[in-house]
């Protein structure tokens, strides 16, 4: 809401120019254009015999702006998007953990570009699905930036069992996007897998999501050649489970990324380090641009009444101090 300020007809305030005319005209005839007083014989100070004169001119200045009718309006905006329904599916599995992505490892990066991501949609809502072995939502639906800000902070790789079940996650995003009434639907799916756990496929799970008017932009994420994975190992001398990094290839299959996207209307990205993620989030951030409709209102009051009083007090006040012998109305 804000602060606003106007006239309402502000023509008359032409009528200001008269004052500047009037006091020229004082100046040049040496007398009162308007009711002048005189000094009593034993009064003395020039600007006594001009204070009445000022004093109306003064008056005169606030009816002008009276008759203007000044206004204050407080207006505000009432926003009439509907939004875009998002829900982020991201592989958690120990895969994501590999360390081609700097600072730290490919699902960190996720994460942060996710809350970039996060941050420049306010207006949709947004929810969050992690996968590996199994899948699980994270978040619902929801234009609370803080929460979901804080639930993708606390994903960990290794958290569901290991695996990549990609038809589960698709399955898992889109139960939470059925029900939405929003014109538009979408699912990123971040995976640097092949899909090789769940009880559905992703053919099925893609079916679905497009019979629900549902498009899936599909990202994946990795290097080609071995990488450095860290693993949980358990030491067989002591016991104790100990993280080893171990050199891997990890496949992603983008044949069938690309098949997902392409049957749901969506598009396949494929990400080799930090930059080029934050290009694909950024790159759907544009394709999938809320429209923003907004319908203004503004309400004002008039403020005229406290000009009039205190200009007829002004009127009053040359009546009212000549009685103290500074002045004398002819």
């Amino acid at each position: 809401m804000s602060l606003l300020s106007r006239f309402q007809d502000p023509i008359w305030l032409t009528l200001l120019a008269l004052v500047p005319l009037l006091v020229w005209m004082r100046w040049r005839r040496g007398t009162a254009a308007l009711n002048v007083s005189r000094l009593p014989p034993q009064a003395g100070g020039a600007w006594r015999l001009h204070l009445p004169f000022a004093i109306r001119c003064i008056a005169l200045s606030l009816l002008v702006l009276a008759l203007a009718r000044p206004q204050k309006g407080y207006s505000w905006e009432e926003n009439l998007t509907e939004g875009i329904d998002i829900q982020i599916a991201l592989d958690i599995s120990g895969s994501m953990g590999a360390e081609d992505f700097q600072p730290k490892n490919r699902l960190e990066v996720a994460k942060r570009v996710v809350h970039d991501f996060v941050d420049q949609r306010p207006a949709d809502r947004i929810g969050l699905t992690v996968f590996s072995g199994a899948a699980m939502t994270r978040s619902p639906l929801t234009t609370d930036q803080q929460m979901l800000h804080f639930l993708v902070d606390s994903v960990e790789l290794n958290s569901l069992p290991d695996g990549t079940a990609i038809g589960l996650a698709l399955a898992n995003a889109t139960a939470r996007l059925k029900d939405s009434t929003a014109e538009t639907k979408v699912i990123v799916l971040v995976t640097d897998g092949v899909n090789n756990a769940g009880a559905i496929d992703p053919a099925s799970a893609s079916a679905i999501a497009q019979g629900l008017g549902v498009k899936v932009y599909t990202v994946g994420v990795g290097t080609a050649g071995r990488v450095p994975v860290p693993l949980p190992m358990q030491d067989p001398r002591t016991g104790r489970r100990t993280i080893q990094r171990v050199l891997m290839n990890v496949e992603v299959d983008e044949a069938l990324l690309e098949q997902i996207a392409e049957r749901t209307g969506g598009q396949f990205f494929k990400a080799t380090d930090e930059a080029t993620l934050r290009n694909i989030f950024g790159e759907i951030d544009q394709l999938e641009k809320t429209p923003i409709a907004t319908k203004s209102y503004v309400r004002y009051e008039e403020v005229f009444q406290p000009l009039v009083w205190i200009a007829l007090a002004l009127l009053l006040l040359p009546l009212a101090i000549s009685t103290l012998n500074l002045t004398v109305e002819p």
